[in-house]
This record gives C-alpha cells, structure tokens and sequence, in this order.
C-alpha cells in the first residue's frame, strides 16, 4: 500500500510544480503588460497564449470590468495559491493515511 500512497503523493508535488510555474507565467505575464512589448516576440506570443484562456474568464466574471486596472492576475494567483495550500496538502493527507 506505500507504493500507492508514493504514487499519489508525487502526484501532489508534481501537480505542486505546475501550479508554481503557471503561477510565474502569469507574473510574467502582468510585468510585461506594463511596458510595450512587441507583439510579434515568441516568448510574448507563448505568455498571451498560456495565460489568456483562464484570465480572459476571469475577465468577464469580475464585475469590474472597466476600470483602468486588471485585477485577473491578482485573482488567478490567489487561487493557485488556495489550490496549491489546500488541494495539493490534502491530497498528501490523503496518501499518508493509505
């Protein structure tokens, strides 16, 4: 049974790791929407294309919309942050009591 529960928890780290570099994405992302980027640069073009998705969604539940200042980053962050200390921990919690 500690073969499943290795398993699993290894699965809690690495899903631990992709919510920390989709969480770096999106700072990225926010720092270089404050300068003038070049549209046509690929790591631009690769930012905008991994983070557009999930903040364009929060874009359009965020009731406000159009002030001036975009607040999806923030909220994005706040909830891998909410996944990575209660997901990811649970399910570790969950594999030690296998």
């Amino acid at each position: 049974m500690f073969v499943l529960s290795n398993f699993i928890i290894a699965l809690a780290k690495v899903l631990e790791i992709i919510l920390t570099l989709y969480m770096w994405i999106i700072i990225f992302r926010a720092l270089i929407s404050w300068v003038n980027p070049d549209p046509y640069n690929k790591i631009v073009i690769l930012l905008y294309r991994v983070t557009e998705p999930v903040l364009s969604r929060v874009r359009r539940i965020l009731p406000l919309r159009n002030m001036g200042i975009d607040i999806s980053p923030i909220i994005v962050m706040l909830v891998i942050l909410f996944l990575q200390y209660f997901l990811v921990e649970s399910i570790i919690g969950l594999a030690r009591r296998l």
